[in-house]
């Protein structure tokens, strides 16, 4: 990301270095004992602080508004903190105005700092809308697997854990998928190609959940979906439904088409979680197809 800013980091990085030199041109040293200590760490802190803040806001946001008045009220406040922190060492004639202005710089940063976060809060609100089927509660990064970027299996334990708490008289279910197969895929395309399926499917279920639900990776080629007020009937209907639109999507892999289809289990939300994931993987297991056998939109299909 740092590459996409290259040219904003060098102007920043020139006007600091410049600064030093500017006051020594302009004005006179100060001796050390009119020093005053507080105000150098305090306002050279600060200046240093604003850079760090915005060497992390370059280093994980691409370009846009929203970046660009982040970075430059932050460039701002820095430059202006800097340059109150530089009186601290040179003496500066009354009649000199270009000192203030550049003092000026830090409330000017922080009037442009506020309107990009502005702009960030409705770039929040956006972004929260579109992960809700990944976090629906709460958002923790650490949680979330790097390859789907869906939340892992102690997210899912924490979330039906809350459910209950918050909602103890409400119904729930809980629906685990496996992709039939899925060492094959691995086995004759390459782990990267399983890695691309798994998006893939990861993407398809999204597209196909509620609001409200909650898609996890549970383990391996499993995803896991907590799906409150819905009863297992009614679960069993949309993990069906689930599994025939995976079943219909053409991923294409480096080698042509790549055929994936999923299995499911389905059970009301009831008891320990690590008892009922349980239950559900060896309900999987046991739906796993045999020699000669295929599954279709989460079904056995007769031997061929």
């Amino acid at each position: 990301m740092l590459r996409l800013h290259r040219n904003f980091l060098i102007a920043a990085a020139l006007a600091m270095l410049s600064l030093p030199f500017l006051y020594a041109a302009l004005g006179a040293a100060k001796p050390v004992a009119a020093w005053r200590w507080m105000d150098i760490v305090g306002e050279g802190g600060t200046a240093l602080m604003a850079g760090v803040w915005l060497l992390i806001t370059l280093s994980s946001r691409p370009g846009g508004l929203v970046t660009r008045l982040l970075a430059g009220g932050l460039a701002a406040i820095m430059l202006g903190c800097w340059a109150d922190c530089m009186d601290e060492f040179f003496r500066i004639p009354k009649d000199e105005v270009w000192d203030n202005w550049l003092e000026g710089l830090m409330p000017l940063g922080m009037l442009v700092l506020t309107a990009g976060m502005y702009y960030w809060r409705q770039e929040q609100f956006s972004l929260n809308e579109h992960l809700q089927k990944r976090e629906r509660l709460f958002r923790d990064h650490r949680a979330f697997d790097r390859i789907t970027q869906l939340a892992g299996a102690g997210y899912l334990r924490t979330q039906l854990r809350l459910e209950r708490e918050n909602h103890p008289g409400r119904g729930c279910a809980l629906v685990l998928l496996d992709i039939d197969g899925f060492h094959r895929i691995n086995r004759e395309h390459g782990q990267r190609e399983g890695d691309r399926a798994l998006q893939a499917v990861g993407h398809m279920l999204l597209l196909n959940l509620r609001n409200e639900d909650l898609l996890c990776r549970y383990a391996g080629d499993r995803f896991a979906i907590l799906m409150p007020c819905t009863g297992a009937q009614e679960a069993r209907a949309i993990a069906a439904h689930l599994c025939a639109m995976v079943g219909k999507m053409r991923h294409h892999g480096s080698q042509g088409l790549i055929a994936i289809s999923l299995r499911h289990a389905c059970a009301a939300a009831e008891g320990e979680a690590d008892e009922l994931l349980a239950r559900l993987g060896r309900e999987i297991d046991q739906s796993a197809p045999q020699p000669g056998e295929t599954v279709l939109g989460g079904q056995r299909a007769a031997p061929t």
